[in-house]
């Protein structure tokens, strides 16, 4: 009998030994991870990642390794790994409104809208004034052209954040859509009292002003765009295509090779280029 206890003690020191090992392991792995992480070496974070779940793979942290894992992936390219990664964390974790964020995000980018607004809708119904999932929705619901439901989300997140700039130029644009000039134009004129020296501001009010007619605002905002970020080929392109709907061939050519010299496709520019001469 004193054996057996004698044997069973020992079994058990052991197992405990063990797992205090492992565990020591595991800590070692992640914590290089990420420092690897923190120096950018992605090879070498990836490897101790892996390490880590190897040793303790039922660990309820490794959610968090699988959500580490995912992001190193998205800055490989590697969108379907980091899918798939992210979707084993939530596997692990399904109330995890980190992963739920970066696989709607990934979602996004993959244009697999239906899924990432299901994921956004989940972060909600946990924490209804996340302000990302509020955005992002509210964007989602617009393009469904769910106005009613979109501008409530935009509404709720002005609330909470006052200076939210990207809901507030959202919500000009949901109502420029919804037809409501008047309210969009004063919501356009106060973005750019407020942040005067952004360009995309003045480069969206000059295309609701296009849209009126109002060609010598619209030349102005055009102008000011370029003149706040003169590198930015989409404000060319812009501004050329206005020109070019007024009859000015010339100059909309001008702004058409400006654009291609600022990084423009060739592709996207040729038609534009064709119609100047």
């Amino acid at each position: 009998m004193r054996q057996l206890i004698h044997r069973i003690t020992h079994l058990a020191a052991t197992l405990l030994l063990c797992a205090t090992v492992a565990a020591q392991s595991y800590q070692t792995e992640v914590e290089k991870a990420l420092s690897a992480l923190a120096a950018d070496s992605l090879d070498v974070a990836e490897a101790h990642l892996r390490e880590a779940m190897h040793i303790q793979p039922a660990a309820a942290s490794n959610a968090i390794l699988l959500r580490y894992l995912g992001q190193i992936q998205e800055r490989r390219g590697q969108l379907d790994k980091a899918l798939e990664s992210y979707s084993l964390g939530l596997q692990q974790a399904p109330a995890s409104q980190e992963l739920l964020l970066n696989r709607a995000s990934l979602h996004l980018r993959l244009s697999n809208e239906s899924r990432a607004l299901s994921d956004y809708e989940a972060v909600l119904t946990a924490n209804p004034d996340q302000h990302e999932a509020l955005f992002f929705r509210a964007y989602l619901l617009s393009k469904q052209r769910l106005y009613k439901q979109a501008r409530l989300d935009y509404e709720r997140l002005i609330r909470l954040d006052p200076m939210h700039e990207k809901a507030r130029l959202g919500l000009a644009l949901l109502n420029n859509k919804d037809n409501r000039p008047r309210e969009a134009m004063e919501q356009m004129n106060l973005l750019v009292q407020v942040f005067p020296t952004h360009a995309a501001n003045y480069a969206v009010r000059a295309g609701m002003e296009q849209e009126r007619r109002q060609y010598e605002l619209a030349r102005h905002d055009y102008d000011k765009a370029i003149e706040l970020e003169p590198g930015n080929a989409d404000y060319y392109l812009s501004r050329g295509a206005f020109l070019l709907s007024i009859k000015k061939k010339k100059l909309a050519r001008a702004d058409f090779q400006k654009a291609l010299e600022c990084g423009a496709s060739r592709e996207d520019v040729a038609a534009l280029l064709q119609q100047t001469r």
